[in-house]
């Protein structure tokens, strides 16, 4: 069945909103997904600025590591969001969303922005921290307002690719799994808590070829640096894989039933 563009956005946004109540009516998630990043900050981020012992120029350590440490909270929300999916087919919600006229790619951008915008609250929790431990920031409104369009691209990106993992996995515990066992390896092989210049050759090449290096790079860029070169090869990457995830995630949506 075909449905006009404003009637395939219309449902996607209204998929969107009904995410996005169930963050309202149980808002622990969000307090709860905060406690690691802020250990990362108080603990990690306070120690190695004492230290010295990674070159950062002109900056912080705190100040280096604060985009990383953004990026990972965002990622920690949206990697864990096929969980949702599952749970929604044990209850036969999924059954009921399928059955409707929205196509599966609606569905799935709905959800994918409502993980993006959950990932805001994770952005402005770390943004406020931050600021209480006085780590200095920019604040020029034009770059605020790309940092929330990254987050929300970032969020459905990783949002996107569990839901894909979810129709492959199919059970609450393997996707948590398989989620936890993605984070920690995107987290590491990035530049979110060290400079590349200092990485092995090898761990330099998985650098390039993981979206949250172009992410931080551009979070960094936006929060600390003011150094936009590479603000458009970023967006590029995060854009490109936002919407490769969204195919795919659309693409096998309904194998989480079958």
């Amino acid at each position: 069945m075909e449905v006009s563009l404003q009637t395939y956005f219309s449902r996607a946004m209204i998929m969107a909103e009904f995410e996005l109540r169930k963050l309202w009516h149980d808002q622990t998630q969000v307090w709860i997904r905060i406690i690691q990043p802020a250990l990362w900050l108080l603990v990690f981020g306070e120690a190695f600025t004492k230290l010295k012992a990674i070159p950062t120029g002109n900056y912080t350590y705190l100040q280096f590591m604060t985009p990383g440490v953004l990026a990972q909270s965002v990622l920690f929300v949206a990697i864990f969001y096929g969980i949702n999916v599952v749970w929604e087919r044990d209850l036969g919600i999924l059954n009921k969303l399928l059955s409707t006229p929205s196509p599966r790619s609606s569905i799935v951008i709905g959800k994918a922005l409502a993980a993006g915008a959950r990932g805001i609250f994770q952005a402005v929790a770390i943004v406020i921290l931050a600021l209480i431990i006085q780590v200095h920031l920019l604040f020029n409104p034009l770059y605020l307002l790309l940092v929330l369009i990254i987050v929300v691209l970032f969020g459905a990106c990783f949002a996107s690719l569990s839901m894909c993992l979810a129709a492959f996995f199919r059970t609450r515990d393997r996707v948590m799994g398989i989620g936890q066992a993605l984070t920690m390896p995107l987290f590491f092989a990035s530049n979110a808590i060290y400079p590349t210049s200092i990485l092995p050759t090898w761990l330099k090449a998985v650098v390039i070829i993981n979206p949250l290096s172009y992410v931080v790079d551009a979070l960094r860029g936006l929060l600390v640096t003011n150094d936009l070169s590479k603000l458009p090869l970023d967006m590029l990457v995060i854009v490109f894989a936002t919407v490769l995830m969204v195919i795919l995630a659309s693409w096998n949506f309904k194998r989480i039933i079958s």
